[in-house]
């Protein structure tokens, strides 16, 4: 039986790749490229001569059968992508899964990650952070998206293509806040790399007036956890203080327990929400 490679390859800068990764890449017996064309120019590039055929979105459901069968005969087949790590936005996930199913061992290579890259240069929190990838194309799903968004504390990662990266940091500028951070990164790892560290109104002001071009990761600041608290307790304290303690005793909890939970989410003490419940 062979083994699956997910090989991690450069997102840019053909220095990024590791040894591990060109030795594989030269032992396996099949390369399955996301785009042969883009790959054989690495391979060119590093002198390995192995066979290479497609793996990619528009034949991944055909394909895995096929070279899952071929792991199954023992080839050693190595997964890449036009760059990074497979199955971070990028085909990879479904042959990784086939695999195990078929009992084939799979391992990962690591290697360059435009999404850590980013993340790093940002500036911004990395203790906890999200990765989106590229937002949804339809709008009210991209809002919908955009609203979940809006009310985490984690560091956001986005993907996005140069011909759609005006109409997205609009889109996010309309729903998030004006004055949130973002750094928007511009081709990575490459000679003409850059940052552009603002907040979203000046990042979409900005590409408003110059034309996006090249490779794009943005990373959005996370919510204000003390703005998210204030703005839940506003919404708590409209809603009357009988109605909200019913809401946890018709669920069954004790009524200091309930108690305590409304005193929590309305900002206030134990003993205030009692005396009020008495007057």
């Amino acid at each position: 039986m062979g083994t699956l490679y997910l090989c991690a390859t450069p997102i840019g800068n053909l220095e990024d790749i590791t040894l591990r990764v060109l030795r594989v890449l030269k032992e396996v017996d099949l390369i399955a490229a996301e785009d042969t064309r883009q790959t054989i120019k690495l391979l060119n590039h590093f002198h390995i001569k192995t066979p290479l055929t497609s793996y990619h979105e528009h034949n991944k459901f055909q394909k895995t059968p096929v070279l899952v069968k071929e792991l199954l005969e023992g080839k050693e087949i190595a997964l890449v992508t036009d760059a990074g790590t497979p199955a971070i936005s990028d085909p990879g996930a479904e042959l990784a899964l086939a695999a195990y199913e078929a009992g084939v061992p799979v391992t990962s290579l690591p290697g360059a990650s435009a999404v850590v890259t980013a993340l790093t240069l940002s500036g911004l929190p990395t203790r906890n952070f999200a990765f989106e990838g590229f937002l949804p194309q339809e709008s009210k799903e991209r809002e919908r998206v955009l609203k979940r968004l809006a009310e985490t504390t984690y560091t956001t990662v986005f993907y996005e293509a140069p011909h759609r990266l005006r109409k997205t940091l609009e889109a996010v500028a309309e729903v998030l806040p004006g004055q949130r951070k973002i750094a928007v990164c511009h081709e990575l790892t490459k000679k003409h790399e850059s940052v552009l560290q603002c907040t979203l109104a000046e990042a979409a002001a900005y590409y408003r007036d110059n034309e996006p071009k090249g490779e794009f990761v943005f990373v959005v600041e996370g919510a204000d956890a003390l703005e998210l608290e204030r703005k839940e307790r506003e919404k708590w304290n409209e809603v009357p203080l009988t109605d909200h303690m019913e809401r946890y005793l018709s669920q069954g909890m004790g009524r200091n327990e309930a108690m305590r939970a409304v005193a929590k989410e309305r900002g206030m003490t134990k003993n205030q929400v009692y005396k009020e419940l008495l007057s």
